[in-house]
């Protein structure tokens, strides 16, 4: 009989799952519930099988509840030891942790810092302990990875007393995808990850930038919340504090509601009217729609911008990271990116760039310039091993 580890990643409308066996030697199961709350899609591969079958409107706890004897058939006589969460905002834990009523509580103070995605997270944790009372549940912080940050790269330039009594600083996030993608750089690019120095990009719907010195976070783009740093899918990124009482005011408004606004209506949504998916928005500058231009530009210029500050706090860099689902399958954007950073040393191998799928997991420079990679992060792996690790 083996042992397995199951992993939830669990979105504001989707919960992605996967099913490890303990040594990590097989995935057992991987799958996605997207669109919850409204025609939810279900969808899920095994070692032997493919599943996908819409549910109708169901609400979170009613599609783990349909997730569940799915587990229960795939692991047999099989032993669940943990179950592994990912936890968007930790704020000062700077390591996994086994849950209890007391981590819970510590997670749920933390919403409001992370407002889109810790309730999500806190509702997985909260249907996995329902579901399977007897096992381990681990959350993996992905803020913990940027707790090696200098103080005087957290530091906001605010009255001290509002860190002291309100924990105002600057966390950033992505860490588990971090953790992953600089000792794989190390890797692939053959250098030792204690005497490293690299630049990482995890672009999705949130998008983040990462420095990282001997594998260490120094700085990062994502702040107190994930609304600093980038232009991403939703979120506005950068953008000057006294907007927000001139907007509040000007369109009457509440704080709430502007956050909600700057949160879930603007970014690459809202610069371009049409759509936060970057695979839309290319198709619509290739058919001429100047907003849609506009908003890759700006997606890659604050991009390429923040890509150069981070030699700052490095002093040297041996290679830079694209990671996530726009860092992992846009050539367009990595392209535009390396063009404004040639400067640094960069020359794009302009076929290599173009490859799709599996052929682009690697090197996409040429071989006499500055390194840059492709990277398929792996978040949930990252996960399951650290749940081990607490559970073994």
């Amino acid at each position: 009989m083996f042992q397995a580890i199951l992993i939830l990643n669990c979105g504001s409308s989707s919960i992605k799952f996967q099913l490890f066996d303990h040594k990590l030697e097989r995935t057992l199961l991987v799958g996605l519930a997207e669109n919850i709350g409204g025609d939810v899609g279900f969808k899920y591969q095994t070692e032997q099988s493919n599943y996908k079958k819409n549910l109708g409107a169901l609400s979170y706890a009613e599609v783990f509840a349909q997730l569940v004897p799915v587990l229960q058939e795939v692991l047999g006589s099989a032993s669940l030891i943990a179950i592994g969460h990912r936890v968007v905002h930790g704020g000062n834990f700077t390591q996994p942790v086994i849950i209890n009523e007391q981590i819970l509580n510590q997670i749920k103070n933390c919403t409001e810092l992370a407002p889109l995605h810790n309730p999500a997270n806190i509702l997985g944790i909260e249907c996995a302990q329902q579901a399977f009372p007897q096992v381990p549940q681990v959350a993996v912080f992905d803020t913990a990875f940027h707790q090696t940050l200098p103080d005087y790269a957290y530091t906001y330039g605010l009255p001290k007393v509002y860190e002291d009594k309100y924990q105002v600083r600057r966390y950033g996030f992505h860490g588990i995808s971090y953790q992953y993608l600089f000792p794989e750089a190390a890797r692939i690019l053959q250098i030792p990850l204690e005497n490293s120095a690299f630049i990482a990009a995890h672009l999705g719907n949130g998008a983040s930038v990462c420095a990282a010195l001997n594998g260490k976070s120094v700085d990062t783009s994502m702040g107190l919340t994930p609304l600093e740093g980038l232009l991403m899918g939703t979120r506005c990124g950068d953008l000057d504090p006294g907007l927000f009482e001139y907007l509040t005011r000007c369109l009457k408004i509440s704080a709430q509601e502007l956050t909600s606004i700057l949160n879930k209506q603007s970014g690459m949504l809202g610069v371009s009217g049409l759509s936060n998916d970057m695979r839309q928005l290319e198709a619509a500058a290739a058919e001429g729609n100047q907003q849609a231009q506009l908003t890759i530009e700006i997606f890659c210029y604050r991009l390429a911008k923040y890509i150069a500050a981070y030699i700052v706090p490095l002093g040297r860099l041996d290679g830079l990271i694209f990671s996530g689902g726009i860092g992992e399958n846009s050539s367009m954007v990595r392209e535009k990116v390396l063009n404004r950073l040639s400067f640094l040393g960069f020359k794009l191998a302009v076929e290599q760039n173009k490859l799709q799928g599996a052929e682009t997991r690697g090197i996409i420079t040429e071989k006499d310039s500055k390194p840059a990679l492709v990277i398929k992060t792996q978040e949930e792996r990252m996960i399951a091993i650290e749940a081990f690790k607490l559970v073994a």
